[in-house]
């Protein structure tokens, strides 16, 4: 998993309360395989028409907010079923950090195992900055998760808090196997000592 430290980048509004995960990754591509990737899902009915047409209203379709890789959400975001693919859909299209006044409890949890940056924000604040992205469309962001401030549109920067865990997890870019092995010597060492005392599992000659 790819680290995270400071990510600057062009960030897109979205004015839309309650986007869920099945918005965000439709039930019907969850049988993909991960190697395959999940770019082109993300927001997949709300991006496209059923023959598969752009909708030019919709944010991400705009040509100034195509590359975006900061989305400032509205509420909610992330609510309903469990799915990590909603996860990988935005990691895979490039997004590395939603902002939003709240998000799913399955989905907030999710985020961390696949590298992407969820940032609490007031709602007010949040419609502040949705108003400036749609003024200057392609305007830049810049998130600095070791000093846990964002750059706002206007190039002023505020705090914002996230817990100790999590940002050491993104920071070092380590996913759960990835956590697993950073223990690898102590499991080696346990593993050898439990075949020292019970050598007869592990004899293929002995008499079964």
């Amino acid at each position: 998993m790819e680290p995270f430290t400071l990510l600057t980048g062009i960030a897109a509004p979205l004015d839309r309360p309650n986007v869920d995960t099945d918005q965000i990754a439709p039930a019907r591509f969850l049988r993909r395989p991960r190697k395959e990737g999940y770019r082109d899902i993300l927001f997949h009915d709300l991006r496209f028409s059923a023959p598969g047409e752009e909708y030019p209203d919709f944010v991400l379709n705009q040509p100034a907010f195509r590359q975006a890789s900061i989305l400032v959400a509205d509420r909610n975001f992330g609510g309903g079923s469990s799915r990590e693919q909603a996860v990988w859909s935005l990691v895979d299209y490039g997004i590395r950090c939603v902002i939003a006044e709240s998000f799913g409890d399955i989905f907030w949890e999710n985020s961390v195992k696949g590298g992407l940056l969820l940032i609490r924000q007031d709602e007010a604040t949040l419609a502040g900055w949705r108003d400036q992205l749609r003024a200057a469309p392609g305007s830049t962001m810049s998130i600095d998760l070791d000093a846990q401030t964002i750059s706002q549109p206007d190039g002023t920067s505020v705090a914002f808090e996230v817990e100790i865990a999590r940002k050491r997890r993104l920071l070092l870019g380590l996913d759960d196997i990835g956590i697993t092995l950073r223990h690898q010597d102590a499991i080696l060492t346990a593993e050898t000592a439990y075949r020292a005392r019970h050598p007869w599992l592990f004899d293929r000659a002995a008499p079964g």
